[in-house]
């Protein structure tokens, strides 16, 4: 099966929104998907918040030979750096979390 990453249209009339997804080459533009990326609202108006994405799952289709169209390419120049930082901050919140709840539950209850 060849997959490709590209963008799914969805919204309403004259207000479009996309998501970025990992599809079989052979589907329709709208069609079933393998696995959602992302998402793409160009009506936002601050640049920086019209895209979010999952760059771990993004790297995982690429590295088993996913081609992105033009358009997710270009998005993913400009701005997986920024998801990736995020996401890197939100896994180690998660493990200082997970710390703290293991350092409360190996403490005695005294």
């Amino acid at each position: 099966m060849a997959v490709r990453i590209r963008m799914k249209q969805m919204g309403r009339t004259h207000r479009h929104y996309y998501r970025i997804v990992a599809i079989d080459h052979r589907q329709p533009r709208d069609g079933k998907v393998i696995e959602e990326l992302g998402t793409y609202d160009p009506h936002v108006k601050e640049k920086g918040d019209r895209v979010t994405l999952k760059p771990a799952r993004i790297k995982y289709w690429q590295s088993v030979g996913a081609q992105a169209s033009e358009h997710c390419a270009a998005i993913f120049k400009n701005f997986m750096k920024k998801w990736e930082e995020i996401e890197a901050s939100a896994a180690a919140k998660a493990a200082e979390d997970a710390a703290k709840k293991a350092a409360e539950a190996s403490a005695p209850t005294g």
